[in-house]
């Protein structure tokens, strides 16, 4: 008996027959629907991290065959969306594993919020931050954009807490720079 897939399957639903194993066409339509599902916010935070579009393609792409080779070790404990995007995020970090440059920051820094300007859009923000340096980057969108605190970033990224600490500084002092410079 084949299974219909619609969108409106849940989380929960959709892992259950990627899992089946006696339905093999079925297991490949719910892979690709739950692909489908998260692919587009998952290939953001991998861009925002590497600041390539291939290379966030690769770490999409490899994320996702973990995800489904890995699935049966989903144990709910998190949503879903927040399990893949901690793969995605280790395949990005694998990614520039070789390349990280991090610039030493001395102890006077000032932690203040960015000002926006008022015309400022979606597009420039995210021009801004792809033009940071890719360690300053890749620890402020993982601190700012995705949330994790510096000890986890610190974890993930094999940096003390204060390298963590230091970028985020850093980043948003390149941003307070570039986003008040007039167009």
């Amino acid at each position: 008996m084949r299974l219909t897939l619609t969108p409106d399957l849940t989380d929960n639903e959709l892992v259950a027959r990627c899992l089946r194993p006696d339905h093999p066409a079925d297991r490949r339509m719910a892979q690709r629907l739950l692909f489908e599902r998260y692919k587009r916010a998952m290939f953001s935070v991998a861009f925002r991290m590497l600041n390539d579009y291939d290379h966030a393609n690769d770490a999409l792409q490899d994320a996702f065959v973990e995800v489904f080779r890995h699935l049966d070790s989903f144990r709910f404990q998190s949503t879903l969306g927040v399990w893949i995007k901690t793969i995605v995020v280790r395949q990005a970090l694998r990614k520039r594993q070789l390349e990280w440059r991090f610039e030493t920051l001395d102890e006077e820094r000032h932690d203040r919020a960015v000002e926006i300007p008022d015309t400022l859009t979606g597009e420039m923000l995210d021009a801004a931050i792809r033009s940071l340096p890719d360690g300053a980057r890749t620890v402020f969108v993982l601190a700012e954009v995705e949330g994790y605190k510096h000890h986890e970033i610190a974890a993930m990224l094999n940096i003390s807490e204060g390298t963590s600490k230091s970028q985020v500084s850093y980043a948003r002092k390149l941003l307070r720079r570039k986003l008040s410079e007039p167009s």
